[in-house]
């Protein structure tokens, strides 16, 4: 087995601790649907965000659902790159897996799709 990482990133169109919580948690959902992963497979969540978004930690959106209580998280802010895309959520996941890492479906949703236009177009 091996442990591999899975990036995502999403946006959101303001800083509101609702909208943050809802973003996090559909990435976090199209991640594990399309690379068919369970929370006991996960190391570790780590979650990044732009430091126009305070206002919530988005890893309480991970939280709360069932069967993640146990699984590391980690929330950080983002370095302040000027042009850098703004309101974005970042996820890497690290997950023991038999899979390669061109296996690993990375996912890019809403504004964030400009991150990495070669995954998107496979993503959502």
């Amino acid at each position: 087995m091996y442990n591999r990482g899975i990036r995502g990133a999403t946006t959101v169109s303001h800083n509101e601790e609702q909208e943050m919580l809802q973003a996090t948690a559909e990435l976090l959902k199209e991640i594990v649907e399309r690379n068919e992963i369970e929370p006991e497979d996960i190391c570790s969540v780590w979650i990044t965000v732009t430091p126009d978004l305070d206002a919530t930690f988005p890893a309480r959106a991970i939280r709360v659902l069932s069967g993640w209580d146990m699984v590391p998280l980690m929330c950080s802010t983002e370095i302040p790159v000027k042009g850098g895309l703004p309101k974005c959520i970042r996820l890497l996941i690290q997950v023991n897996t038999n899979k390669s890492q061109r296996e690993m479906k990375h996912i890019y949703l809403n504004e964030a799709k400009s991150l990495r236009p070669d995954l998107s177009t496979s993503s959502s």
